[in-house]
């Protein structure tokens, strides 16, 4: 299957599935709306952003909201193009190609 080659090992997680499918079509996304979203722990997320962060797939942006600290996350280009590749790998599968 010529598809399967496409694929990226990164995204075997579902859970780094589900944070690139939200970072791809939202601009800056917080720590706490991905956590939400995901219905994961602390733990669980961080270490996975961490991962992604690792292969330079993630931007992140650390900031003070009032007397609050606020993490947010965007795609960078690397990170964009990587899971775009991986869902055209996934479609070629899906057809048979």
């Amino acid at each position: 299957m010529k598809g399967f080659e496409k694929l990226n090992k990164a995204f075997d997680s579902r859970v780094r599935l589900g944070v690139m499918s939200i970072l791809v079509v939202n601009d800056w996304v917080r720590y706490g709306e991905l956590k939400k979203r995901l219905s994961l722990t602390d733990g669980n997320l961080a270490s996975h952003i961490s991962a992604l962060e690792k292969l330079m797939y993630l931007e992140i942006q650390k900031e003070f909201v009032g007397k609050r600290p606020q993490t947010s996350y965007r795609l960078t280009g690397k990170g964009r193009e990587a899971f775009e590749d991986h869902l055209n790998g996934l479609e070629l599968m899906l057809r048979g190609k």
